[in-house]
Order: C-alpha cells, then sequence, then structure tokens
C-alpha cells in the first residue's frame, strides 16, 4: 500500500485529506476542524446544539442568511486524521440523528 491510499483511503474525507495535503497543510501538527450538522429547524437545533456541548463539542447554532437553513457548527483541534474524522462524524450523527440532524462534512481553513 502507498502512502497516498494509506493515508487518504478513496472517498469523500480521503479526497479532501488529499486536497489539504497537496495544498500544504501541516499533517502534523493539530489544524481546526469545523464540523457540520445540518438540523431541520431551530428548536431541533437548540436541542442538538446542548448534546453536543454535554458531549465536549465546542459548538454554535446559525442560520443561513440565504438558504434560512440551520446548522451546528462543532469546532475541534486536532491531527488531520481519516479514521478519527470518520469517527467523529459518526458520533455526531449519533447525537444529532434523534432530531432529524445528520453531519454535513468538515472543513479546514487554508491559509
Amino acid at each position: 500500500m502507498d502512502f497516498f491510499s494509506e493515508k487518504f483511503p478513496d472517498d469523500a474525507d480521503g479526497q479532501v485529506l488529499k486536497n489539504l495535503y497537496e495544498d500544504g497543510v501541516d499533517f502534523k501538527q493539530p489544524q481546526n476542524v469545523d464540523f457540520f450538522v445540518a438540523v431541520p429547524d431551530k428548536e431541533s437545533g437548540e436541542a442538538i446544539l446542548k448534546l453536543l456541548r454535554e458531549d465536549g463539542f465546542n459548538s454554535e447554532l446559525e442560520q443561513d442568511e440565504k438558504s434560512e437553513e440551520w446548522t451546528c457548527y462543532c469546532f475541534v483541534r486536532m491531527l488531520l486524521n481519516h479514521q478519527d474524522i470518520i469517527d467523529i462524524q459518526k458520533r455526531l450523527d449519533e447525537l444529532s440523528e434523534p432530531f432529524g440532524g445528520y453531519s454535513d462534512g468538515w472543513g479546514v481553513m487554508v491559509d
């Protein structure tokens, strides 16, 4: 198995990691990763936000002005590791699904 297929599996998350690597992001240093949780409405979002915070996530709830869609943002400082990203998204799904929410991707700000 070569470096790329081991570090960057052939899925959407692996592709994002590969792009970040190619953009020069230092994988040896922790990065600020934003995880997104789509929520159906403000009331559900507030319930999900409470659960996320109780679970240790630094989170906030926002509504997009144009689309009017609600999103919980979770901020995690972490090393960029495929399995850890998958595990966090699974946890976000577990916490948000009872309220109609779901993990809706992640991103890293690149200088």
